[in-house]
């Protein structure tokens, strides 16, 4: 079964919209636009590395997909991989585009998203998309989360948790802190929810 894999760049306050540039996504009047690109360094550079050559095929929203589409056909040096990978793009406004191969997935969004998780093929990797991100979480379809956590806050923006949050457990499966100070954890689901009660010994 495919795994759907939630790739973000967040800061401390859940923040994950527009890390890349000023232009990449002003929308609510967002002014913070390109906050990754101070903390660059060698080892966030491997990680992304590493995760953009593993086998993938790409699940987006559309407006993350129309940020991409000009993009990476003029810089496929920089990440041969985007090109062969299937896109499959969330939305009930947009058909077809000469970036290919495109799917186009409207209506039922949850189904197609399951049925799609159990056909044979990669792993289907989640960048940026928010509101996409937020049914997949409501319907229970994110595997894994791999986060790039940033040290800081911004105050405003779109969250990587929100509306359509679900109480859910998942387990660290890999971290490491770079010299910048960004936080790089991997994150699969672990089942549901457990509670307890904290033991007076436990108390510092």
């Amino acid at each position: 079964m495919r795994k759907v894999i939630v790739l973000e760049f967040i800061t401390l306050d859940g923040v994950i919209q527009a890390g890349g540039g000023p232009e990449e996504d002003t929308s609510g009047g967002f002014a913070y636009g390109g906050w990754v690109a101070p903390y660059a360094d060698d080892v966030i550079g491997t990680v992304l590395n590493r995760q953009m050559s593993m086998p993938f095929d790409l699940l987006l929203g559309r407006k993350t997909f129309e940020i991409w589409a000009p993009y990476w056909p003029q810089h496929a040096d920089e990440w041969p991989s985007v090109m062969p990978a299937i896109k499959y793009v969330v939305s009930n406004t947009m058909t077809s585009h000469e970036w290919q191969p495109s799917v186009f997935l409207g209506g039922d969004i949850a189904e197609k998203i399951t049925k799609l998780k159990q056909q044979p093929g990669p792993d289907l990797h989640v960048y940026g998309s928010a509101k996409l991100v937020q049914t997949l979480m409501k319907h229970d379809l994110v595997d894994a989360f791999w986060l790039k956590i940033y040290p800081l806050t911004l105050g405003s923006g779109k969250h990587l948790f929100a509306e359509g949050t679900i109480p859910a457990a998942f387990k660290v499966t890999s971290s490491q802190v770079s010299p910048s100070g960004i936080i790089l954890v991997n994150y699969e689901r672990a089942g549901e929810v457990t509670t307890g009660r904290v033991s007076d010994n436990e108390h510092p």
